[in-house]
């Protein structure tokens, strides 16, 4: 993908976080560069950003933008300042670009003014939440050990009150029981449920696969799909399910998690350096840096200063032992950080291979598609998009 193309910004307000979740890739996995920066980002760097973001506007033409706040907890950087943050970023990028926002939080410092800024500036919300309080407390917990479960139901109860809609964004939980996490995340109200594998690569998976067996992920997310299936409204949008089902049907992915798009989002610091994809911070120290930053550099100067990067927003090619799989073109190797070794770096497949073969068959069994099938209608679409394009360009 060319550095012209468009591009979306994960915008990391806070560095810092009042969680302290034992799975966490920021602060508790292989990546360290968390130490080299703290508090939360300026007025000065965010202005810096949104220059940048309105040069690459004009360069690549784009006529939308998201901004998805992030963190550590994007909260900590308080209403007042991401009130200011949503204001200007639509001043001055309004005369090119509609300006949309999304944030991902632990919910546990949600108040009334923050409720209110959220719906005041139309901010999407999603919160991080495991499970009921006996599951979620296990593994996301604050700096003195305390579950985080009853702080976040109280943020949730706010957001309900105020009629602000929110998704909840879970880690599948290893070996727990599947039905009880997803009808408590029901009963919450969420608008949408999002299921994330855990971050492990080649070099960490091992004690996973001793402990819960070789498709522990499948086997957590099939009971909730038959659920879901069988008795859910499909106004309960569970996004894994949805992009697994696109793909079958011969569409692309929405997901950076499931089919290897190309990634078109950046991250950008609270200090203004410049991220690639988050979550390649499971994999080795500093890998996810880029080494540029909005104070001095655009962000077309990705494909020269970071040539891996710039691959990773291209999307990088299929991992040599998936050529004579038929899920090769749905799920074409997994989730980049999941491919991870440091003998072979990404030429692999994903360490939940098996998970992932079980789910797209148990789905296209339900769904009645087989892989023949998906491919003609992956090339019918095809076929629909030139000919659309052929029609603009002659009209």
């Amino acid at each position: 993908m060319p550095l012209e193309s468009r591009l979306n910004y994960v915008v990391k307000v806070a560095s810092g976080c009042n969680l302290n979740c034992s799975y966490c890739y920021v602060y508790n996995q292989a990546d360290t560069t968390w130490r080299e920066r703290g508090g939360t980002m300026s007025r000065e760097t965010f202005e810096a950003m949104i220059e940048r973001i309105r040069r690459h506007c004009l360069l690549s033409g784009q006529e939308e933008v998201q901004l998805a706040f992030h963190g550590g907890e994007p909260t900590l950087v308080g209403p007042a300042r991401l009130a200011w943050m949503c204001a200007t970023a639509r001043e001055r990028l309004g005369e090119l670009a509609e300006v949309g926002f999304s944030m991902q939080t632990n919910g546990t410092r949600l108040n009334e003014t923050w409720v209110s800024v959220l719906a005041e500036h139309d901010v999407r919300v999603s919160v991080s939440l495991d499970g009921p309080r006996e599951i979620n407390d296990v593994h996301r917990v604050d700096r003195s050990g305390r579950g985080s479960h009853d702080a976040v139901l109280r943020g949730i109860s706010l957001l309900r009150a105020a009629e602000v809609p929110f998704g909840i964004l879970s880690v599948v939980q290893l070996g727990a029981e599947p039905l009880v996490i997803h009808r408590h995340f029901l009963e919450l109200g969420a608008a949408s449920i999002g299921y994330l594998l855990p971050s492990y690569t080649h070099d960490t998976i091992g004690a996973v696969r001793s402990e819960f067996g070789p498709t522990p992920v499948a086997d957590f997310l099939i009971p909730i799909f038959e659920d879901w299936w069988f008795n859910s409204s499909i106004e309960v949008s569970i996004r894994e399910f949805w992009n697994l089902a696109r793909l079958i049907m011969g569409g692309s992915t929405r997901l950076d998690t499931i089919g290897n798009p190309p990634l078109r989002f950046v991250a950008v610091e609270s200090d203004g350096a410049i991220f690639g994809l988050d979550k390649l911070r499971s994999c080795e120290d500093g890998m996810a840096a880029m080494g540029l930053s909005v104070h001095d550099a655009d962000f077309r100067e990705i494909a020269d200063a970071a040539p891996f990067h710039a691959a990773v927003l291209a999307g990088l090619p299929l991992p040599s032992g998936c050529g004579a799989c038929p899920e090769r073109d749905t799920c074409a190797g997994g989730h980049l950080p999941n491919r991870y070794s440091k003998a072979r770096g990404f030429d692999n497949p994903s360490v939940w291979c098996a998970d992932l073969l079980a789910l797209f068959a148990h789905i296209r069994g339900r769904m009645g598609i087989s892989h023949e099938e998906t491919r003609l209608r992956r090339e019918s679409l095809r076929q629909s998009r030139e000919q659309a394009l052929a029609a603009v360009e002659i009209s």
